[in-house]
């Protein structure tokens, strides 16, 4: 079901909310053991979620979209009272003391949240093969990765295990994996949603974000959770109208596409080439002007990013030292060793190479051969979006250059893996939106014009419908 659907028949009592949740419960419990979605259900909490709703409705109250909607939750994002791991061991025990604003608001709204989805450990990671407790299977074929770090969120939406889920996106882990699953999915702009209670990765391109059915389903969820928040002080007060939920197709119509021809080179595979000549095709087909822009600095973007993001998470992770909960650090004699032996077996592989890999960058001598270098470039690349979007309205790109891989084909070979980023990772070093729609294509915009991209999703999916 998708949202409409769904809040129309519980309107109607074709099903109470608790009823829907017990379903919802019996799909996870049929189909979670071989996809693996899912680390932790909140039965209890949402249970008692869904039976409020009930309540409510059966006293005549009007209610909200999201009321009864079971919702996956990512293993980055509090939910008070359940267990937030972000994948990774040096937080197992740990239990969420509060709700992260989106969370509120989701509750504030009546939506149910089912329990918390499998990710890469802290978000790094582009397959969902980092996480310390098991892979995440891609329930469209259980041979292939559902892409990362948002895999688990993007898996349960796709195996009809949530009408749709939060995630998160610090390089493209929203829209990789909704690529991979084909689901929708919603990276906003920095600061269209708060941050608080989001574990952070790098705090300066981090986003809470959706995955979703449909696009209507991802721009009411959006609608929802995003705003100004006095917790996060990045975020930013902003007001979006009807525009976020309507279809104008006359506006629509009256757009233009850019083509970074950057992002349409060699390195492509064969079948997402073709998948983006129907695309095109199908804009042309309704009327929607599509012209070649030039993103110059687009071949920096992957050696920049991998600079500041780790450089980011090594100070970001630094506060976890595995000593109130996750491994304990054993019986080592000093503090020293207990701090070494806890993070040594606490973080895996990846997390490890990260982390040093930003100590190294931000070191006396370093900082500015690599940092602010990368920071300096990063300035660039946003140049290059702001002087696109003065000659078109949206840029449509790829999403990955590959279609699913199988388990294990990149694991050996970390430069494989992150090429897998390079047409995500440029949307979070600009700080703007980006909008991927199956059957996986990219629609990027301009700061704050999330409804841009809705709209031109929806009247694609309307288009392919009819």
């Amino acid at each position: 079901m998708t949202i409409g659907k769904f809040h129309e028949s519980l309107m109607n009592r074709d099903f109470s909310a608790a009823e829907a949740l017990r379903e919802t419960y019996r799909e996870i419990d049929a189909r979670d053991g071989e996809i693996g979605a899912y680390l932790s259900l909140a039965r209890d909490g949402a249970m008692e979620a869904a039976e409020a709703v009930d309540d409510r409705i059966a006293h005549g109250e009007r209610m909200p979209l999201l009321s009864g909607i079971p919702l996956g939750i990512k293993d980055n994002i509090m939910l008070e009272g359940e267990p937030c791991t972000a994948g990774s061991k040096i937080l197992e025990g740990y239990v969420a003391a509060y709700d992260a604003t989106a969370i509120a608001k989701l509750k504030a709204e009546g939506a149910v949240c089912v329990g918390k989805t499998n990710m890469d450990e802290f978000g790094m990671g582009s397959s969902t093969e980092n996480s310390a407790f098991g892979k995440t299977r891609n329930p469209r074929d259980l041979s292939k990765v559902p892409g990362g770090s948002s895999g688990g969120s993007a898996a349960a939406v796709a195996g009809n295990m949530a009408i749709a889920a939060l995630g998160s996106d610090t390089g493209g882990s929203i829209r990789q994996p909704a690529d991979f699953c084909g689901v929708v999915g919603l990276k906003p702009t920095y600061g269209a949603i708060s941050r608080y209670g989001l574990i952070p990765l790098a705090s300066s391109l981090d986003t809470v974000g959706i995955e979703a059915k449909t696009v209507d389903d991802a721009a009411i969820v959006f609608g929802a959770i995003s705003g100004k928040d006095p917790h996060d002080a990045t975020s930013v007060e902003k007001t979006y109208g009807k525009e976020l939920y309507e279809s104008r197709p006359e506006r629509i119509r009256a757009m233009t596409i850019g083509l970074p021809k950057e992002y349409f080179g060699a390195g492509i595979a064969k079948e997402i080439g073709e998948r983006m000549d129907g695309v095109i095709a199908a804009f042309k087909g309704m009327d929607i002007r599509v012209k070649e822009v030039s993103l110059p600095h687009t071949a920096y973007a992957l050696s920049a990013y991998y600079i500041i993001m780790p450089a980011e998470a090594s100070a970001n992770l630094a506060r976890f030292d595995g000593i109130r909960y996750g491994t304990g650090g054993g019986g080592s004699a000093s503090i020293k060793e207990r701090y070494v032996d806890a993070k040594s077996r606490g973080f895996g592989e990846e997390a490890k190479r990260r982390i040093m890999l930003g100590t190294y960058v931000l070191s006396s001598g370093y900082y500015d051969a690599y940092y602010a270098k990368a920071q300096k470039v990063r300035t660039l690349i946003a140049n290059d979006f702001k002087a696109a979007f003065a000659e078109v309205d949206a840029l449509l790109t790829p999403v990955s250059p590959t279609l699913p891989f199988a388990f294990g084909e990149k694991t050996d070979d970390p430069l494989a893996m992150y090429l897998s980023d390079i047409f995500t990772i440029t949307a979070n070093l600009a700080g703007i939106p980006a909008l991927v729609v199956p059957p996986g294509f990219q629609l990027i915009g301009k700061p704050f014009h999330e409804h841009d991209l809705l709209g031109l999703g929806r009247e694609y999916e309307r288009a392919m419908a009819s």
